[in-house]
């Protein structure tokens, strides 16, 4: 399996690409039944779609860099409301079928679907974006997203007045469990007399946990009325709702997995995004559409971390910098992550 030694960074764009693929009914078929035309790089959104300022943009931007590198035909596809596992793997089909390739679901919500779809277009390369799915053709995009959450701890914990911060997960599930020990671990080993309030939005994403971002305003308020002056959000666009209620509160928010200051949609409020938790889904997205482009597909496992600048954290506002101490904390623990001395945990 060939081996990633070197992400290329991607600077992430919420312009709108003005293309649309038809979502032809059924999903079986064989190589024979793929286009020959191979059109180029597809993505399928997780929920929130496109627009998030965070994860599925994140995605988008490696789409727009592979199109304008190798000069192709894309698609981006959003979610429906209420879609099943047959809507995904529907859609993954109709992708496969028109010739483009490789063929991204961008979330883990999308691995049945693409475990049913693979097998039946062998010829077509596949990804999928935080999950692990078996398969020939299948290339497993996963982040060791407790890495950049264990150094947003350890600024938290920097930054904090009140010796109180929070965390707000999206949905209660093992990936965000990820983001929420992480930043505990950080934050405990930092200064281990801050207290860390959590809070999950939903049980399931159908709830909305990932979509919401009034849920994740009202998870805000409560945990900066509890004190927390430093709010840490892994929640998709229900993040939006957490920076806006931070900022309101004149208060610092940690963005996620795109650099959230940078974000226009997010401007209003980027004087209070004091650093983002980075998970670099553009980077890996166009580094599987240039293995498919030079003939070279990834499969397997593809585990992006510290050491590939495949997670990270953003130093993008000005005050990052004037924090005392702040700084030098985070690069000592990527330091220690890197070179094994410091175990972050998963859980």
């Amino acid at each position: 399996m060939r081996r990633i030694s070197k992400l290329t960074r991607v600077a992430v764009g919420v312009a709108s690409l003005a293309l649309a693929a038809t979502a032809c009914g059924g999903t079986s078929g064989d190589s024979g039944g793929e286009s020959k035309e191979n059109l180029g790089l597809a993505i399928a959104y997780d929920i929130g779609g496109k627009g998030d300022q965070s994860f599925n943009d994140a995605a988008y931007a490696g789409l727009q860099k592979a199109a304008k590198e190798f000069g192709y035909k894309t698609a981006d596809i959003e979610p429906t409301e209420g879609e099943t596992d047959a809507d995904k793997e529907q859609r993954l089909a109709s992708l496969a079928r028109q010739g483009y390739n490789p063929v991204i679901g961008v979330g883990f919500a999308y691995g049945p679907a693409m475990q049913a779809v693979a097998e039946k277009y062998p010829d077509t390369t596949f990804g999928i974006v935080d999950s692990v799915v078996e398969g020939d053709n299948v290339a497993s995009l996963v982040f060791a997203e407790e890495q950049a959450s264990y150094l947003a701890g350890v600024a938290a914990a920097k930054a904090t007045k009140t010796n109180t911060v929070g965390f707000v997960g999206g949905v209660d599930i093992p990936l965000i469990h990820k983001f929420e020990a992480g930043y505990k671990q950080g934050v405990a080993e930092t200064n281990p007399d801050v207290k860390v309030v959590s809070q999950y939005l939903t049980q399931t994403a159908e709830e909305g946990g990932f979509s919401s971002p009034d849920k994740g305003k009202a998870a805000a308020e409560g945990q900066i009325e509890k004190k927390a002056d430093v709010v840490y959000q892994a929640a998709g666009l229900s993040g939006q709702g957490v920076i806006e209620a931070a900022a309101k509160a004149k208060v610092w928010a940690i963005g996620v997995d795109s650099d959230q200051y940078q974000q226009e949609a997010l401007s209003a409020y980027k004087n209070y995004i004091l650093t983002s938790a980075l998970k670099d889904v553009g980077g890996a997205v166009y580094t599987l559409a240039k293995s498919v482009e030079d003939e070279k597909p990834l499969t397997g496992t593809q585990t992006f971390d510290l050491k590939v600048d495949g997670v990270g954290l953003s130093e993008s506002n000005p005050e990052f910098a004037k924090i005392a101490g702040l700084q030098d904390a985070v690069n000592k623990a990527k330091e220690g992550i890197i070179d094994g001395s410091i175990k972050v945990k998963t859980e």
